[in-house]
């Protein structure tokens, strides 16, 4: 079982219960997974960007994504419908954790001139996103590998519908959240 994983089962919850004064264990914020979203405008001019990108993400995550395709045309950005705009990969399960404790430790460090990241990030649902510009801040793509710089958009569904609730979850977790922020 994932370090995070355990660490939420034998501690995090516990401490989460009483400190957001919850009745039913039910209620507890959890993550529920893990979705990373690249969007691919060049792979309209060029469908062998869509193929880097797609390899990318099926290192970073450990499975193949999901093309994304368009779903209206737009004329002035030469797009039509149908044609390929994106990938996702949807997480969930000991991938998610493995990522997650990956993301905290290894990446977000990595990134140049961190100072930690926006405690302003979570949706009114309690969804918490990051965007991160580069992906060869991940340990699995090396910068010669990388066909193309690309970023790539990070969003961590949390259950509970209580934005507070979350970024105490992800606090506990590790996630390293801005110096002086609320």
């Amino acid at each position: 079982m994932n370090r995070l994983k355990t660490s939420y089962n034998t501690t995090i919850r516990g401490e989460l219960k009483s400190e957001l004064k919850l009745n039913n264990v039910h209620e507890i914020p959890m993550i529920e997974k893990i979705v990373l979203n690249a969007g691919v405008g060049k792979a309209v001019q060029d469908t062998k960007h869509l193929d880097a990108v797609v390899a990318t993400l099926t290192k970073i995550s450990g499975q193949k994504p999901v093309i994304t395709k368009a779903q209206h045309s737009i004329a002035s950005f030469k797009l039509r419908e149908g044609m390929p705009i994106g990938t996702k990969v949807t997480l969930r399960g000991e991938r998610m954790y493995s990522f997650l404790d990956r993301l905290i430790a290894v990446v977000l460090p990595r990134t140049r001139d961190f100072h930690g990241v926006s405690a302003k990030a979570f949706d009114k649902s309690g969804n918490y996103s990051i965007g991160i510009n580069d992906q060869t801040v991940f340990p699995e793509i090396s910068y010669d590998d990388a066909a193309a710089i690309h970023g790539l958009q990070i969003t961590i569904v949390i259950s509970g519908n209580n934005p507070k609730g979350s970024k105490m979850l992800l606090q506990k977790m590790g996630m390293p959240f801005e110096k002086g922020a609320k």
